[in-house]
């Protein structure tokens, strides 16, 4: 049997001890980690009150900078900035373009954030859209290199399906600071596929979050900006210039790094977890390499199992291949919906995507948790 890390998740686990949670790509569990760096915020805010700020920009968030460097090979943490969530960060990046309508150029399997910000923006005027299969890279790049676009958008990892995409290096060919510029949605591929952005870290956006596979929760989402693209956000924050509060009254300054894209006061208890499930990871002798192992042993046996289910007439949208996939899978078929309420119905979590049924695996499950899915799937065709 393969190796059990359940003893890093006990809270969560007793929290809920007859659910089978394979939705790791949706909601993925809390380990015991985060939990300390929860308490730790708290801690800190009472001890040190207005004094934890001292802490907060002066030793966690360098620390989860050094984090992020270390996980996508950046040659230079102060390329990034923390916000909310990855929406402010698509707000000032926009905000940041000189041109009015932004030109900009995506796919059709953008995730619900970035597509019902860019209906608003065309009702307004704020951008205009060329929106192209996903699965057609060829039409895609050509597009992206014809010259008539301000911003390019796309997924490291789609959302709805787990297909990597193969359009990072070759975007960032085309970046410039006067534009086009590239921005990569990593939320699906942030510490659940190996990524190395240290030849293009000049000329992409890399945008990420704490939420899924960093095991952190909410509130803590992640960007890189490379220098020198987009100087001034027109959406901006007190601590965009936390550099430059003595310019003269009347001056609007800016950080010189990535902080140039933050906003004002904000809650940091998203930091204090992902920095310390990342020092977790570290005293575990773990990184995304070793996560992904242990996924794919696990995901072999579904895999193989499946093939005795009412799940083999699916579609596998995303099956293994020599291209690193997303950490889930994705199964197409008119039953999608059916399946997900009748698996939740014995306390078995999934989730849906249209016609798509997404089983998402991580570092809490193990050979046990395959064989109750198994059955549990197995169950779906009496």
């Amino acid at each position: 049997m393969s190796q059990s890390y359940k003893h890093l998740f006990q809270r969560a686990i007793a929290a809920a001890p007859d659910r089978l949670h394979v939705a790791a790509h949706s909601h993925h569990l809390w380990p015991d980690a985060s939990y300390v760096g929860q308490l730790a915020a708290w801690q800190d805010g009472v001890r040190l009150a207005d004094r934890k700020w001292e802490r907060v920009m002066g030793e966690v968030w360098p620390a989860a900078q050094h984090h992020v460097a270390r996980e996508l090979k950046l040659p230079d943490p102060a390329s990034i900035v923390f916000a909310g969530n990855t929406h402010d960060f698509l707000l000032r990046i926009v905000s940041a373009m000189d041109r009015r309508p932004v030109r900009l150029l995506s796919t059709d399997a953008e995730f619900h954030s970035f597509r019902r910000q860019a209906a608003r923006w065309i009702e307004s005027g704020t951008i205009t859209l060329e929106t192209l299969p996903y699965a057609d890279e060829a039409a895609f790049l050509d597009r992206a290199a014809s010259g008539d676009h301000d911003l390019i958008f796309t997924s490291q990892v789609f959302f709805s399906n787990g297909r990597r995409s193969g359009l990072v290096e070759p975007l960032a060919a085309l970046a410039r600071p006067e534009g086009p510029w590239v921005v990569i949605d990593g939320y699906h591929g942030f510490m659940a596929v190996e990524t190395d952005l240290s030849a293009v870290a000049d000329r992409v956006f890399y945008l990420a979050g704490g939420y899924k596979y960093a095991m952190a929760g909410e509130g803590v989402s992640i960007m890189h900006a490379p220098p020198g693209f987009g100087a001034r956000p027109e959406i901006t924050g007190w601590y965009a210039e936390f550099d430059d509060l003595s310019l003269p009254p009347g001056s609007i300054g800016y950080a010189p790094d990535a902080r140039r894209y933050m906003g004002a006061t904000f809650d940091p208890s998203g930091l204090y977890r992902f920095v310390a499930v990342r020092d977790m990871l570290a005293g575990e002798g773990l990184n995304t390499a070793g996560i992904n192992d242990h996924v794919a042993r696990l995901r072999a046996t579904l895999l193989e199992g499946i093939a005795s289910t009412p799940l083999a007439e699916a579609e596998l949208l995303n099956p293994p291949g020599p291209k690193s996939q997303g950490r889930f899978l994705a199964l197409r078929s008119p039953h999608a919906a059916e399946w997900k309420t009748r698996l939740e119905a014995e306390d078995v979590i999934t989730d849906v995507r249209g016609d798509v049924l997404r089983i998402g695996l991580g570092l809490y499950h193990d050979q046990r948790d395959i064989s109750r899915l198994l059955g549990e799937l197995e169950w779906l065709g009496r």
